[in-house]
């Protein structure tokens, strides 16, 4: 049965530095359209590491949640009441929602995000993964892969510190993580389920190494869309705005009560801006 909101009126918005690239207040503002929450509003706003503090400090009481984007995800967690176990595991939070006595909570749904778009797929079980990159963004796709892949998960890395890196957070997420160098990386396109974490046009270079027979791509990027590796890919491809439209999905429901948020109008919003952006 559909939730009602826990409040007629409130206010939420994205902060990050850069930010005037978001999706988030197109995907915000269309649930909250399709919601009837005609009294809720969704912003964006530049804030730095070190102006966090000061942000969420000059918050009034009409505030009922906040998403953040980098580079934010930690900063934020000892200005937090606390912090959700999701969100603990890969130290990063995405998600603050306010509670009526002023409680500042932290989550993260960028991993059962990145859990349900997969799902959405028919991806629910694999065997073996690759994952490209070692950002912010693969401590994330790892905490999913805990869930999703049975087996070993290979890091295509730049780097042995951030092999390293990868290594540790296999180990403290319970995933089996086998390191490579970055010059082998075509060698991980023939897993069954390859997730790109990398910057725009890091792995464009591979898109001539794609096997004829693939599995699963999920290149987390959404602009510029698609990928010279997504559009080369020969299987399922799911792309940035996939996890962006689950993982705000999972922020609406969050901030506003309502269960559930509308997956549909809210990806076809972000399509249709993208459209807009590319022409």
């Amino acid at each position: 049965m559909p939730h009602s909101p826990s409040r007629t009126t409130g206010r939420a918005a994205v902060l990050g530095s850069p930010i005037t690239h978001s999706l988030s207040p197109v995907l915000h503002r269309a649930a909250y359209a399709e919601l009837g929450l005609d009294g809720w509003t969704y912003e964006r706003h530049e804030v730095t590491e070190d102006g966090i503090a000061g942000f969420l400090a000059g918050l009034d009481t009409s505030w009922a949640g906040l998403s953040l984007t980098m580079p934010l995800k930690r900063a934020v967690i000892p200005l937090l009441d606390g912090i959700s176990e999701t969100a603990a595991s890969v130290e990063a939070v995405n998600t603050v929602v306010f509670g009526p006595d002023g409680r500042r909570s932290g989550d993260n749904t960028d991993i059962p995000g990145m859990i349900a778009a997969l799902e959405e797929r028919g991806v629910h079980s694999v065997e073996s993964a690759t994952v490209l990159g070692a950002g912010a963004t693969a401590s994330s796709a790892l905490a999913a892969l805990a869930r999703v892949c049975k087996g070993e998960v290979t890091a295509y890395v730049r780097s042995e510190e951030r092999a390293r890196q990868m290594r540790r957070w296999g180990e403290r997420l319970g995933v089996e993580v086998r390191t490579a160098d970055w010059a082998r990386a075509a060698e991980g396109l023939r897993a069954p389920l390859v997730i790109s974490t990398t910057p725009s046009g890091a792995t464009d270079g591979l898109a001539q190494a794609v096997p004829a027979t693939g599995g699963t791509l999920f290149d987390v990027l959404y602009d510029p869309w698609p990928t010279a590796l997504a559009a080369a890919w020969h299987g399922p491809v799911l792309g940035g705005l996939d996890l962006l439209v689950h993982q705000a999905v999972l922020q609406v429901e969050l901030m506003t009560g309502c269960r559930p948020a509308p997956l549909a109008a809210m990806r076809a919003a972000g399509e249709q801006e993208l459209r807009s952006r590319a022409g």
